[in-house]
């Protein structure tokens, strides 16, 4: 059994715990799947800890487990008071060299169970929180920020407005505050023919395909996005896919059913485990977020040569360049204006694409940001 001394002096491997809330669907979640297929070849072992059941089915556990990664789900509520115990004795057991929080829970959980466990902690902001919320959740956020500051050696914002929002919202600078996004595989192959994909979605010959793939939440701006589409016109030869489920399903599937103008240009997919095939089929990727911390879907586009519509908010200027795309204001006409423009210039989306393949090689392949990660590991032990 090494002792700490050991995992100090020997650095070739470091074992790294992932702690997490839950692996149902959602962006962090993809972000481990990412770093299990890359842990490997950046002398990582990799477990990740899940402290609640999913609310909702996903392929994570099995995906992380293929990849050879350790899942580990404890299955107790949420701010279960037993969590952080029963997480110390795991992390003593599994002889851990940094634990790696992502989102509140975790960070809260997380965190003292590695300073009972006297292992050094990192911590990954995922969020940029700017909607309006309740006194628990202000408290839960109030939480998360006094034992990250307390605990975790490095704090990683994805972007520079995210950490521009945490040092704001936690009255001044973070010492142990660094940027450094997230990286995706590369997603530039498919076993998914996207004609055949298009033919799934019915997509007309001729029409442009644009792919919206996120969580149907309110920050994600979906009836933006619906607003600027009633704004096209009829003959605009225009199909716009949604993949992602959430508490906003319901609602806007019934917006969609109940007017013709969406209903016949609109497809709702709910959960899709192959966003990569679906960025492949497309002509553009839209995102129309009210905030975002740092997208993985914008990445993955990137990855796919797609041109890129967004909103100009959070941590997406961070993605998109004006090479690769179009960046709006939360405003439908706007947002309609840019959706018009990429559907009629197809040598615009060309251009864009390319370029967005570069960047991607450039600044968000996942070797090159393992890289990174293991340099802040490697700083911490």
């Amino acid at each position: 059994m090494r002792t700490v001394e050991d995992r100090r002096t020997d650095r070739s491997v470091l074992h790294v715990v992932h702690v997490i809330h839950s692996l149902g669907p959602g962006g962090a979640e993809d972000v481990l799947v990412t770093f299990s297929r890359h842990a490997a070849a950046a002398g990582i072992t990799m477990t990740v800890m899940a402290l609640s059941p999913a609310d909702r089915t996903s392929g994570h556990v099995a995906e992380l487990r293929a990849a050879g990664a350790q899942v580990v789900e404890l299955g107790l509520g949420r701010w279960d008071p037993r969590a952080v115990p029963r997480l110390a004795r795991l992390l003593r057991r599994a002889r851990v060299d940094v634990v790696h929080t992502h989102l509140k829970h975790a960070d809260v959980v997380g965190g003292l169970a590695a300073v009972l466990a006297r292992v050094p902690t990192v911590s990954t902001l995922h969020v940029i929180e700017l909607i309006a919320e309740g006194a628990v959740a202000r408290l839960k956020r109030r939480l998360g920020l006094r034992v990250r500051r307390a605990v975790a050696e490095r704090t990683i914002a994805l972007s520079g407005a995210q950490r521009e929002w945490y040092e704001s919202f936690s009255g001044g600078r973070a010492p142990s505050l660094i940027v450094l996004p997230n990286g995706a595989s590369d997603p530039q192959t498919t076993d998914r023919d996207p004609a055949a994909l298009r033919r799934e979605l019915a997509v007309p010959d001729g029409a442009a395909l644009a792919v919206t793939a996120s969580l149907m939440r309110p920050e994600k701006g979906h009836h933006l996005l619906l607003d600027a589409l009633e704004r096209l016109p009829g003959d605009l030869g225009l199909v716009v896919a949604l993949a992602g489920d959430g508490p906003l399903s319901e609602e806007l599937g019934a917006r969609v059913r109940a007017d013709p103008r969406l209903r016949d240009r609109v497809r709702l997919l709910g959960y899709r485990d192959d966003v990569a095939a679906l960025l492949h089929a497309a002509d553009l990727v839209v995102h129309p977020s009210l905030e975002d911390a740092l997208p993985t879907t914008l990445i993955l586009a990137l990855g796919a040569g797609r041109p890129i519509v967004a909103t100009e908010v959070g941590g997406i200027p961070d993605i998109v360049s004006p090479d690769t795309g179009s960046l709006v204001p939360r405003d439908p006409d706007a947002l309609a204006a840019a959706i018009r423009r990429a559907v009629t210039d197809p040598q615009m989306r060309r251009e864009q694409g390319a370029a967005a393949r570069r960047r991607f090689r450039e600044h968000y392949d996942a070797e090159v940001w393992m890289s990174r990660l293991r340099s802040v590991y490697d700083e911490v032990v």
